[in-house]
This record gives C-alpha cells, structure tokens and sequence, in this order.
C-alpha cells in the first residue's frame, strides 16, 4: 500500500529552464553594460556549468553556480564583478521559477490520500519557487550533511522522514538515474516524469511513466 509520495523539485515540479535562462540573460545585460562589446554569451555560462559539475558531482548546487561564473568572468578580465553578478543570477532565478502549471492541483489531490513530501538535489526551496507549505517534509541536499543523489543516503532520508517502510512510497521525479534507479535501489516504488517522451534509457523500468503531473493521482490509484 502507498502511503507516501516524495518529489523532487526541477524539471519536475518547477519550470526551471525559463527561470535559469532570463537569469542568465540579466547577468549578460548587466556585464555587457559594465564591457560594451563583451564577447560573452549564454552558451559560454552553460559551457562552464558543464565543466564545473564534470568536475564534481556531487558539490553543492551554488558552488558550482558560482565557480561556472567565476571562470566565465575571468577569461574576461571580469571576475572582480563575480559577489554582484552570483547576487543578481540567484535574485532573477529565484524570482522567474514557477511550479508547472498543472502542479499545484496534482498535489492538492494527492494530499487528500498520501503523505507528500519534496527532496531535492537542488536549491529550489520549496517557498521561494511557489510551493511553500504544500508538503510535510522537505529535504534538501548538502544541509544537515545529506549527500545528493543517488547516493543511498540520500534516499535512507527520505525514508525516515515518511516513517514508512520503502515499498510503502513513491518516489516521483525527471532524471532516470536520480529518480529511478537510485530510489528503486532503496526499495522505492517511482515515477518517471518523461515530458518529452524519451526511450527508457537503461534496464531499471519504472512502476509508472507518466508525460504530465495530472495524470499522476490516476496513475497512482492503478498502482498496487
């Protein structure tokens, strides 16, 4: 019987994208009116994210931000602007993240049969990004020592915070190998949220595929 359904956060309950990309074009506004003529782009930031979490991994989400921007800065000459431009990117990301739309009512449904909880990878928090007070507990990697996904760690959190066994929750989320075979490992039924109708990309099968959140209190219901 489930009992409870964990979320992750980006790309799966929030429409991260959008959000990342204006933030990232008022950065690019603003260093362009500091250097007129300033040979940066937008891909040149996503380059550098790329490397940075190539690195790494498992670092925090606002290291690797910030250590992406700094390199960017400073094939420049830039990085003196580094604190105000960190500053500026996280203000108009924070600002610009919004739930998907059919979010909100797909968790007011499954409120009424499940206990709801949001972990995450990330550093959307839940009351900055539109979804303050929607769930009973929240989870956040690298507070209080919690390592990312797909660590089992991570997932043996998650269970706790439930105070469920495993097969007694579902975890709901976008990346294959974070949502799916990580908790799946832990003993978790999941969700694969495949918006963009992908090929299952390894041998562990989800217990439920769904292309939208509203489809996900049905999908539920049928799951035994």
């Amino acid at each position: 019987m489930i009992k409870a359904v964990v979320f992750d956060a980006d790309e799966t309950l929030l429409d991260l994208r959008p959000a990342v990309d204006y933030a990232l074009e008022q950065v690019l506004g603003s260093l362009r009116a500091l250097e007129p003529g300033l040979a940066l782009t937008r891909e040149h930031l996503r380059e550098s994210w790329q490397e940075v979490f190539a690195e790494d991994p498992g670092a925090p989400v606002p290291y690797i931000r910030r250590e992406s921007l700094r390199r960017s800065l400073a094939r420049f000459g830039l990085d003196r602007h580094l604190d105000e431009h960190y500053e500026l990117f996280f203000r108009h990301r924070y600002e610009q993240t919004r739930p998907f739309p059919d979010a909100l009512a797909t968790l007011a449904e499954l409120r009424a049969a499940y206990l709801l909880g949001y972990a995450t990878n990330g550093n959307s928090t839940a009351d900055r990004c539109g979804l303050g007070g929607e769930f009973a507990f929240e989870l956040y990697a690298h507070q209080g020592g919690l390592p990312k996904k797909p660590a089992p760690e991570f997932f043996a959190a998650v269970g706790a915070a439930t105070g469920t066994s495993p097969g007694e929750i579902v975890y709901v989320g976008d990346n294959y190998h974070h949502d799916v075979v990580a908790p799946a490992a832990a003993g978790m039924r999941t969700v694969w949220v495949n918006r963009g109708g992908r090929d299952l990309p390894g041998p562990v099968v989800p217990d439920l595929v769904v292309e939208r959140l509203a489809q996900l209190p049905a999908a539920l219901r049928g799951l035994a």
